[in-house]
């Protein structure tokens, strides 16, 4: 892209134009100090979206197994059956960190897992119900398309049908992960046990109908080309112009150390900085039906993450008090961010913190 052309291109973007694939690839692979260009547009487009405030929830992973019928490329924390470390929490297990979280106060619990080869549509809703039951007032942020998929198939019913009996056993919101990056030639590469790509879209989009909330997220860095994030984004604006269904984008950036894929010689050593910055810079621009872009400041580190919120970021995401998936792939720092740490790295940019629900109303 030419130096008159970019400043043009982000001057249109603020406008009101929106971005095509090409001109967002061009955007993912500028190269010099002209991200900061972009950063900047991101960021004006961030403060005429929701203004100068920041917000995060205070939630509460809770990890039910590490068996997996996936077994991805880019995860460290899957385990088959009877592999060393392998575990699967009873409910009563379950029902304990529900407590905890009680008395922690936070307002969501999020399930963390593995997709459990003998788990059921009845497994789910048996998880859901015991949390429900000790915390009725905590909001339950659960299981992925793929979890859908799985369940519907093991019980000889729909994904519909699964989502209606998950939704009367206390789910709020679906969880937009399985993701990764919506191409299934790359699927094929680092997930080729999970969901095609079309199959992801059509049980977002029947979570949506069925007025079930979702987020929507990437995860990037692994093995995927600039162009493949695009195609990615491309399909998450077009489900959010026709359903209006996504709570925020969220993208994560591959963490390598100790995940097959990269020990294989397969997988890249994760995103660079400027690659983490462009990512969440021209999603911002990109997906302009978004008003939420996360930054996950458990994979890219707390000063990354400052940065994060220049570049468009407006949410901080959780507490989160634990999160093995991150920490098995080698994010040691992943498990849990205090609010007055949060508070200090937010005022440093002149913003405002403030605590939200899993559906973005202000606590």
């Amino acid at each position: 892209m030419t130096v008159t052309a970019l400043p043009k291109l982000l001057d249109d973007v603020k406008n009101g134009h929106r971005l095509t694939n090409e001109e967002a690839v061009s955007l993912m692979n500028v190269r010099n100090r002209d991200v900061f260009l972009i950063a900047s547009a991101a960021d004006e487009m961030r403060e005429k979206k929701v203004g100068d405030t920041v917000t995060y929830v205070k939630n509460q992973n809770l990890h039910v197994t590490n068996i997996c019928k996936n077994l991805c490329g880019f995860c460290g924390f899957g385990k088959r059956e009877g592999d060393e470390g392998a575990y699967c929490n009873d409910i009563e297990t379950t029902r304990a960190g529900a407590r905890l979280a009680k008395s922690r106060g936070v307002t969501e619990i999020c399930f963390l897992s593995g997709v459990h080869p003998r788990f059921t549509v009845d497994t789910y809703v048996d998880l859901l119900t015991c949390v429900h039951e000790v915390a009725p007032e905590i909001h339950l942020h659960a299981f992925s398309p793929d979890e859908i998929s799985y369940a519907a198939a093991q019980s000889h019913i729909t994904p519909e049908e699964v989502l209606s009996r998950l939704r009367d056993a206390g789910l709020g919101t679906l969880q937009g992960t399985a993701a990764e990056i919506l191409v299934d030639s790359v699927r094929k590469v680092i997930c080729p046990r999970k969901l095609p790509t079309a199959e992801w879209v059509s049980i977002i989009k029947t979570a949506h109908r069925m007025g079930i909330l979702t987020s929507a997220t990437i995860m990037y860095g692994s093995y995927e080309t600039a162009r493949d994030r695009v195609e990615h984004l491309s399909l998450i604006r077009a489900l959010q112009d026709e359903t209006h269904g996504f709570t925020e984008f969220i993208p994560m950036s591959y963490i390598h150390t100790n995940t097959p894929l990269y020990q294989m010689g397969i997988g890249r050593p994760g995103a660079t900085g400027r690659e983490d910055l462009l990512m969440i810079a021209v999603s911002r621009l990109y997906l302009d039906n978004f008003n939420h872009v996360q930054v996950s400041w458990g994979k890219l580190g707390l000063k990354m993450t400052q940065l994060a919120l220049l570049c468009g970021g407006d949410d901080l995401a959780g507490t989160m008090y634990t999160d093995d998936v991150s920490v098995d792939a080698g994010a040691s720092d992943a498990s849990f961010l205090d609010p007055v740490v949060m508070e200090r790295l937010v005022s440093d940019l002149g913003r405002n913190l403030k605590q939200r629900t899993t559906v973005y109303e202000m606590v």
